[in-house]
């Protein structure tokens, strides 16, 4: 029958019939009783210390290697410690007292080697079950149980005994298992002091076992050029393994890069709805997506490098940097879909203002940076949720201390609601024209006609009169009124009226009641005049008008087709010229402001004018 050997020495595993302590605890024991010696050299003690050490580590190892099977072995002492039990008995009603100190001793060695035992195989369960700082807390309690135990196995001294001159072969059994009691509580001070010095070598190990990585790593450290080069790496906490490992996800997390490129790039081309964005959107999140990369490539090194223990603070750290990257990512994805959406509303046409999609962007931005602070305060270790239930405690507060701020934003809807004006209009308010900058989600910027930047609240604008001039379709007035002399005649006057009249009708760039101009009427229209609506004028008036005190005048009352300014300035500088005409060809003048004096005396009377 082929038996499976488990090497697991460590804390008394492993115990044969014929011997009392198994190898390596008879091992540590020799030690101790060397380092107990007072004629022992310092390089001795060295030698010997190097020698314990190395014999913990294998022993580690091995254990590590087969934790599982060595959980759920069973303690080879309770048996013995069962049987002693009976055998004192008898010997206690025999009165065989050196008997019954003899097995009581090593009873106790057998309790304290099992104890030892059951502390490691608990300390070994709580790795599955803990982070680094969860696992410190629960060693710390483990090993606290374990000294309440050998506390109570030591309320005895047996210390007098061993100089007892009685000979007796159960009493010279009886110091020998003294002697080994004492020596034994040494090896289990030992036993804890390397356990503590081992806390992150037990973690890392058995993370490297999760991975199925403990045998690679095991055969790695027991090489010459590891033993060579850890030495030197361990002053700086690193090792061969670490290093390698640190090498490696170099390697993997900058493969998987290009590999993560690939997909999403594949990905966003197979989806139609994406497919237009595809491009645009990796070119803007690439470089994020790199540091990001960088970033966690970083946050995996120093998981590595700390023995596969997290830290909170740094782990912190990380995630408010994640969350910081993922808001960023996501406000580029949005804005890139946006002005994509931007450019094709305008190639075709589409009757969207603009200021609708820019105060959208604004609101889908805002709600990116909300969700993104939240994302923050979370991986930050805020609770949410006393924030979020105090804010309707204190929503009352907040309106009241922000109602500037609500009633500008709700200013902003109003005005793109009422669509009394859109950007790039030239509109009057109050002592302020210009052209609208932008309709924003708190104020309105104005571009004076003197290039001036004027900012107004929206909950000012729109409670104000607004005179927008962009709002018309066809016809932008010309008035004037032409001063004639009352030297001219009747007839004269009313042929340049008349003339005036024509070729204002006549003229390519004055609107008539003949003049046809495209109307969007749209569906659900109100019942109210369209020219007015859509903004079209077509009067067009010349008569003379007045007898002035200086003049006799004529009005001239009609609208260009254009309603743009410089086309407009083109069209009445043509006019005026051409009424310059008229006028020279029915001889008449334009009268120029006078003033009559008249003067009386009693010798004559004249006038002068």
């Amino acid at each position: 029958m082929k038996v499976l050997l488990l090497f697991l020495l460590f804390f008394g595993i492993f115990l044969q019939a014929d011997e009392k302590y198994n190898p390596f605890i008879v091992e540590q024991m020799s030690y101790v009783e060397a380092l107990n010696d007072a004629n022992i050299s310092q390089n001795k003690i060295e030698d010997i210390l190097e020698k314990q050490k190395e014999a913990y580590v294998g022993v580690l190892e091995n254990i590590m290697s087969n934790k599982y099977s060595f959980i759920q072995k069973a303690s080879p002492y309770e048996s013995k410690i069962f049987s002693l039990e009976r055998i004192i008995k008898i010997n206690k009603r025999a009165g065989n007292t050196y008997a019954v100190l003899r097995d009581e001793v090593l009873m106790k060695s057998y309790k304290l080697l099992d104890a030892q035992e059951k502390m490691i195989k608990e300390i070994l369960s709580s790795l599955d079950n803990s982070d680094s700082g969860t696992f410190s807390k629960e060693l710390n309690r483990v090993i606290t149980k374990n000294a309440l135990l050998v506390e109570e196995l030591c309320e005895v001294d047996y210390r007098d005994i061993l100089s007892d001159p009685t000979i007796s072969h159960p009493l010279q059994q009886a110091q020998e298992n003294i002697r080994e009691f004492y020596t034994l509580l040494d090896v289990n001070s030992d036993v804890v002091n390397y356990v503590y010095l081992f806390e992150k070598r037990m973690y890392r190990l058995n993370k490297y076992a999760k991975y199925n990585l403990i045998g690679t790593v095991i055969k790695i450290n027991s090489t010459d050029l590891a033993a060579k080069i850890n030495p030197l790496l361990e002053e700086y906490g690193l090792n061969v393994v670490k290093m390698s490992i640190i090498l490696f996800l170099f390697f993997v997390i900058y493969i998987l890069r290009k590999i993560f490129y690939i997909l999403i790039e594949s990905y966003l081309m197979k989806a139609i709805s994406f497919r237009k964005y595809c491009t645009s959107v990796i070119n803007k999140i690439q470089k994020p997506i790199d540091v990001l990369i960088i970033v966690i490539n970083m946050n995996m090194i120093m998981y590595v490098y700390s023995d596969f223990m997290t830290h909170e603070d740094v782990s912190k750290i990380f995630n408010v940097t994640y969350g910081i990257f993922i808001t960023y990512i996501a406000y580029k994805i949005a804005n890139v879909v946006a002005s994509i959406k931007i450019e094709e509303i305008a190639s075709e046409n589409k009757k969207i203002k603009n200021e609708v999609i820019n105060v959208s962007i604004k609101i889908l931005n805002f709600l990116i940076l909300i969700i993104g602070l939240l994302i923050l305060l979370h991986f930050a270790g805020v609770n949410l949720t006393a924030i979020l239930s105090g804010l309707g405690i204190g929503g009352l507060a907040v309106a009241l201390a922000a109602k500037d701020s609500l009633a500008n934003f709700f200013g902003t809807l109003s005005i793109l609601l009422s669509d009394v004006f859109s950007q790039g209009d030239w509109i009057v308010v109050g002592n302020q024209e210009g052209v609208v900058v932008e309709i924003g989600l708190r104020v309105t910027t104005i571009r004076t006609f003197d290039n001036a930047l004027v900012a107004i609240p929206n909950a000012i604008l729109a409670n104000q009169d607004v005179k927008n001039w962009t709002k018309r379709m066809l016809g932008r007035r010309i008035k004037m009124n032409i001063g004639i002399k009352y030297s001219a005649k009747s007839q004269d006057i009313k042929n340049a009226v008349n003339q005036i009249r024509t070729m204002l009708h006549a003229h390519p760039g004055i609107t008539t009641q003949e003049t046809e101009y495209a109307c969007d009427i749209g569906k659900g229209m109100k019942l109210v005049s369209m020219d007015d609506l859509q903004g079209v004028k077509k009067d067009l008036l010349v008569y003379m008008d007045e007898f002035t005190s200086s003049n006799i005048s004529i009005l001239v009352y009609c609208f260009t087709k254009s309603t743009n300014w410089t086309e407009w300035l083109n069209v009445k500088e043509d006019v005026m010229h051409q009424i310059m005409r008229i006028l020279e060809e029915n001889s008449l003048e334009f009268a120029l402001p006078a003033m009559s004096i008249y003067q009386e005396d009693k010798a004559k009377t004249g006038a002068t004018s």
